[in-house]
């Protein structure tokens, strides 16, 4: 299977859309698309047509531009299988253990739902490629407005059962805020003290910190870690289960300010 060439697509506020290129076959996909101006652009600059978007979830800031580039390219929208009402344009539908295809380049799809009921992420193994929507960030995950924070940590105990080297295409530039978060709960962390100060710095200079790669986020994200006593030491839960942990950090980012 051919590796994926993977470009960077800010758009809106923080959005980032992912424009995976499959060079073998011709195959050109978006990851959920808020806006198509961006996209558009970028196209034209490389010279390539789309034909393909690949939902994460039904959110407008991830499907907003799915009708209008359909409308122009005559491209396939493949989505959420457990979501295929929300999703404008839908063609094919996924879920847990399907393979979906991108020209020579193949994805496992995981049914990752939390932040919503449909949520889906692709794992393209031959390019250590995860896109993951709104389930995981770097250094955080997506609220809960659909799911329970056991559906989320059984949904995020998935990834990290991927390699360390990994690449997280995650779909917001939410990190220096969730890094802030993040030392607040696993203040003995010396790896995430490390990684605040660098995504700092990397902010300050208009720099993107996605992607992140799977260890990164296992040694840094405390929403990765709520299985380790210091997190759930870190907020007063000490000896409960990995589930309620994860429920508490969720919670307690939520009011974060």
């Amino acid at each position: 299977m051919a590796p994926l060439t993977i470009h960077r697509i800010p758009a809106l506020t923080d959005n980032y859309l992912w424009l995976a290129v499959e060079p073998t076959a011709g195959a050109v996909a978006v990851v959920d698309p808020a806006e198509a101006a961006p996209v558009r652009a970028l196209l034209k600059r490389l010279r390539l047509k789309l034909t393909h978007i690949l939902n994460t979830h039904h959110h407008r800031d991830h499907t907003g531009a799915n009708l209008e580039l359909k409308a122009e390219f005559g491209l396939t929208v493949v989505g959420p299988r457990a979501d295929r009402d929300r999703i404008p344009g839908i063609d094919i539908a996924v879920g847990e253990g399907d393979a979906a295809r991108l020209g020579n380049a193949e994805a496992r799809v995981f049914d990752v739902p939390g932040h919503t009921r449909g949520h889906i992420a692709y794992w393209f193994e031959d390019s250590n490629a995860l896109f993951c929507g709104d389930t995981l960030f770097a250094l955080g995950c997506g609220r809960l407005f659909e799911g329970t924070p056991g559906q989320m940590w059984h949904s995020l105990s998935k990834f990290r059962a991927l390699p360390d080297s990994a690449k997280v295409y995650c779909a917001h530039e939410y990190t220096l805020s969730n890094a802030r978060f993040a030392v607040t709960v696993d203040a003995g962390n010396p790896a995430l003290a490390e990684r605040a100060r660098r995504v700092a710095q990397m902010r300050a200079e208009g720099e993107p910190t996605v992607p992140s790669t799977l260890g990164e986020e296992r040694a840094t994200n405390p929403f990765l870690r709520a299985d380790r006593p210091e997190l759930a030491a870190g907020v007063g839960l000490a000896g409960a289960a990995p589930a309620e942990v994860f429920g508490a950090i969720r919670a307690a980012k939520d009011s974060f300010s």
